[in-house]
C-alpha cells in the first residue's frame, strides 16, 4: 500500500527574519539600511540551508517520504496557490478590513495571531483609581468619585469611558483616602464592599464617625450612604484622569462618561470597568455599542494622521508631557537601560499625589506574551484584514466532532474550547519575509481588487500599462497556462516586486497594494491544496477525495492553536469540510525535570548533536519506547545512553555471537 506522504516545510516568517537581522547586526548594519531584495534572498538561502539539514536528519532517522519532491511554502508555485486560497475568502464575503485593537508585538513590530500568544503570570502594579464625577442627572451623586481597578495603569491616560453593569447594585460610600486622608465619596459595587474595605478600614453605622475622624487613628471609617442601580449611573460624566493627555480628536464631547456593558461582573475589582477603547478589544466593542458612541483616545500626529497616545514601539508619544518617550512596559527597554520605576509606578505615584489613587498594590495575573520573544504584547489599534471566523464557530465545532482525536480529550476540550471562543482571524503582518497581501485598492478605498493567480495579476498589469501607470510587466517571461516549476521560477511575488505594481480600477483610477504580508499561519493552513498546486492542477486529488480530507496527521499538542486550527478553519470556510480524519496530538519533548526546553533557560539540546553522538537508532528507540506519542517525554541523555548499552549493546553482542559461529559452520 502506497501512503501519500509529501514532506513539507513552512519557510516564511519571523524566526528566519530574526536570524538574518542578527547577522546584519553583527556586521553593524540595520535592516532598514539593506535592500529588500537582498534581505529576501538571504532569508530564502537560510531556509533552504535548514531544509537540507533537516531532510538529511529525517532520512537518517528512516522517515519514509518522497524526499525528491518536497513541498515548501516559499516555492513560487506554492505561493501562487496561497494567493488563490486567499482570494476565495474575498469572493465568499469572509474577508473584511477593520480598524480595531489587535495583538501587537513592539519587539517584533508586527501584529500576531492568537496562535502566537502564550500566557504567563506576571507581577503588576495595580491601582484602584477614583474618577471624580463632573455632571450627574442625579444631584445626589455630585461630589462623588467612581472607583475602578486596573492592572494596566499605562492605559489610564487613554481612558474615555467607565463601564457598569446595568443590573448590578452599587453603593455610595463616605470615607477617607488612605494616602492623603482627605474625605472622599466613592461609588462601587455593593458585593465588593467587604472585599475592598478591609484591613485599614472599618464599617461605621452613622455619619458622625466620619465627621469626627482624626488622622492617625488606627482604623479608617467608611459609611454606606446610599444604594443605587447600575442603570442610574449611565451617562454620568467625569473628569479626565490624566490631565497631560490631549483631548481625543474625534467627538471629545462624547468621551469621559459612564456607559453600560454586559461583560461587567462583581467577581473582582469594583464592578466598574476602566474602558480604553484604543487598547482593548472588549473596551472597543462596549464603546462602539454606547449611544452616543464613545470615541477612542486618538490624536493627530505631525502628519495629521490619527494615532494612539502610545506609538508602535510601545513608547508614549511626545504629546504626553512627563510620560513622553517612556516605554509602557519595562520589558521593552534594552538590557541595562531599564529604569528603576516603571511608567505604571510613576502613574501610581502621580495619582496618589492628586488624591485619585485609592489603593495601589502588586497583583499577580496572567498576561499575553509573544511566544517567540517571551515579551508582553499590546492590544493596539490597526487597520488590518480579517477573516470572519466568529460567524462559523458553530460549524467549526460541529465538524470537529467528525475528527478522531488521539488523545480524545485534546479534541474535545483543548481544541473544542479554542473553537468555541475563536475570534476573527487577523491576517495582516508588518514584516518582509512572507507572501504579500494580494490586495490593491484605490487611495480612497472606493474599489478593491484581490488577485487570485499570477495569470490574473499578469492581465491586470497589462491593463495598467495601457493606461500608463506602469511601463513594463515584471512577469513578461511567465507563460500563462504553463504549470511547470521552471515557469514559476521566472517570477517572484515578494515585496520588492509587488510593491512596485500599480493597477487600475474599473474607472481608471490608480490602485496600490496594501503594505502588509499574509500571516504565515495561512501558508500552513493552505498546505493540503498548495502541495498539489490545486486548483490549477491535480483537481481530482482534492475534488474526488483522493488526498482530501487527509487520513492522518500528527503534530505537537501546541498546534491546537496553530496548524490544526488553521487547517480546520480554512477547509471549513472554503469546502465546508474537515481537513483531516484522524490526528495524533503529539506530546512535547521536555527536559529531564519536565520543564519546557528553551535556549533562554539553557536546557535545550541540539537534536543533530544527539544523533551524531548516540546514533539515529538509539535516539529513535529511546523516544518511542519511553512515552506514548500523545504524552510528554522527559528527555534525559542518560536514558539514551542506557538504551544504547542495554538494548543495542545486547542486540549487537547477540548478532556478533551468531555471526561468529555461523561463519565457522558456513551457515
Amino acid at each position: 500500500y502506497n501512503s501519500l506522504y509529501v514532506p513539507g516545510w513552512d519557510c516564511h516568517g519571523l524566526p528566519i527574519e530574526w536570524k538574518i537581522e542578527e547577522q546584519y547586526r553583527k556586521k553593524g548594519k540595520k535592516k532598514e539600511d539593506i535592500d529588500i531584495k537582498d534581505f529576501r534572498n538571504e532569508c530564502r538561502e537560510f531556509a533552504q540551508k535548514w531544509i537540507e539539514e533537516q531532510k538529511s536528519s529525517f532520512i537518517r532517522l528512516f522517515v519514509l517520504a518522497d524526499w525528491n519532491k518536497p513541498y515548501t511554502t516559499m516555492a513560487y508555485e506554492s505561493e501562487a496557490i496561497i494567493l488563490k486560497e486567499f482570494s476565495k475568502f474575498f469572493l465568499n464575503g469572509s474577508l473584511y478590513q477593520g480598524s480595531k485593537p489587535v495583538m501587537w508585538s513592539p519587539i517584533e513590530k508586527t501584529a500576531l495571531a492568537e496562535a502566537e500568544i502564550e500566557y504567563h503570570d506576571i507581577d503588576s502594579t495595580s491601582i484602584y483609581v477614583a474618577f471624580k464625577v463632573k455632571n450627574s442627572p442625579n444631584k445626589l451623586l455630585e461630589n462623588t468619585s467612581v472607583v475602578i481597578w486596573t492592572t494596566t495603569p499605562w492605559t489610564l491616560p487613554s481612558n474615555t469611558a467607565l463601564t457598569v453593569g446595568p443590573k448590578i447594585d452599587y453603593v455610595v460610600i463616605m470615607t477617607f483616602n488612605q494616602y492623603t486622608f482627605q474625605p472622599i465619596r466613592v461609588i462601587l459595587a455593593m458585593d465588593l464592599v467587604t472585599k475592598y474595605f478591609s484591613g485599614k478600614y472599618e464599617s461605621v453605622t452613622n455619619i458622625s464617625a466620619i465627621e469626627n475622624f482624626i488622622k492617625g487613628t488606627k482604623k479608617i471609617p467608611f459609611f454606606i450612604e446610599k444604594e443605587i442601580k447600575g442603570v442610574d449611573l449611565i451617562n454620568i460624566s467625569y473628569e479626565k484622569i490624566w490631565k497631560e493627555a490631549p483631548e481625543p480628536v474625534d467627538n471629545p464631547e462624547n468621551a469621559y462618561r459612564v456607559i453600560m456593558g454586559d461583560f461587567v461582573t462583581t467577581e473582582d475589582g469594583t464592578g466598574i470597568v476602566h474602558t480604553a477603547p484604543t487598547f482593548g478589544a472588549e473596551d472597543a466593542r462596549a464603546a462602539k455599542d454606547a449611544t452616543p458612541e464613545v470615541p477612542p483616545h486618538l490624536i493627530l500626529d505631525e502628519n495629521n494622521k490619527k494615532v494612539p497616545l502610545v506609538d508602535l514601539q510601545g513608547k508614549f508619544r511626545p504629546e504626553m508631557g512627563s510620560l513622553a518617550g517612556q516605554y509602557v512596559k519595562n520589558e521593552y527597554y534594552e538590557r541595562n537601560k531599564t529604569p528603576n520605576k516603571s511608567c505604571d509606578v510613576k502613574i501610581a505615584i502621580r495619582l496618589k499625589e492628586e488624591n485619585a489613587a485609592f489603593q495601589v498594590e502588586k497583583y499577580v495575573h496572567s498576561y499575553p506574551n509573544c511566544w517567540r520573544t517571551d515579551k508582553p504584547i499590546l492590544y493596539y489599534p490597526l487597520d488590518s484584514w480579517f477573516i470572519k471566523v466568529t460567524e462559523i464557530r458553530d460549524r467549526l465545532t460541529t465538524l470537529n466532532q467528525e475528527i478522531n482525536w488521539k488523545p480524545k480529550a485534546t479534541g474535545e476540550k483543548r481544541f473544542g474550547n479554542w473553537l468555541a471562543n475563536a475570534n476573527d482571524w487577523n491576517l495582516s503582518r508588518s514584516r518582509f519575509w512572507g507572501i504579500p497581501l494580494p490586495i490593491w485598492r484605490t487611495i480612497g478605498g472606493e474599489e478593491i481588487k484581490v488577485i487570485g493567480s499570477v495569470a490574473e495579476l499578469f492581465e491586470e498589469i497589462e491593463k495598467s500599462i495601457q493606461i500608463g501607470y506602469m511601463n513594463t510587466n515584471p512577469f513578461t517571461n511567465f507563460i500563462v497556462g504553463d504549470m511547470t516549476e521552471a515557469n514559476y521560477d521566472k517570477i517572484d511575488l515578494h515585496k520588492h516586486i509587488v510593491d512596485k505594481i500599480v493597477l487600475s480600477s474599473s474607472k481608471g483610477t490608480r490602485m496600490e497594494r496594501e503594505n502588509d504580508l499574509i500571516d504565515v499561519w495561512f501558508d500552513s493552513g493552505s498546505m493540503p491544496y498548495a502541495q498539489w498546486h490545486y486548483p490549477f492542477e491535480n483537481r481530482e486529488i482534492i475534488d474526488d477525495g483522493i488526498a482530501f480530507p487527509a487520513d492522518y496527521i500528527a503534530e505537537g499538542v501546541d498546534q491546537t492553536r496553530g496548524w490544526f486550527y488553521t487547517l480546520h478553519a480554512i477547509s471549513t470556510l472554503i469546502f465546508d469540510s474537515i481537513c483531516f480524519k484522524n490526528v495524533v496530538s503529539n506530546g512535547l519533548v521536555l527536559d529531564k525535570k519536565g520543564q519546557k526546553m528553551s535556549k533562554r533557560q539553557g536546557n535545550a539540546v541540539d537534536p543533530f548533536e544527539i544523533i551524531d553522538q548516540y546514533g539515529a537508532d538509539a535516539t529513535r528507540w529511546y523516544m518511542i519506547s519511553n512515552a506514548n506519542p500523545w504524552d510528554n517525554l522527559k528527555f534525559d541523555l542518560e536514558g539514551i545512553d542506557e538504551t544504547q548499552r542495554k538494548f543495542f549493546g545486547t542486540l549487537y553482542n547477540t548478532y556478533s555471537f551468531f555471526s561468529l559461529y555461523a561463519n565457522i559452520d558456513n551457515f
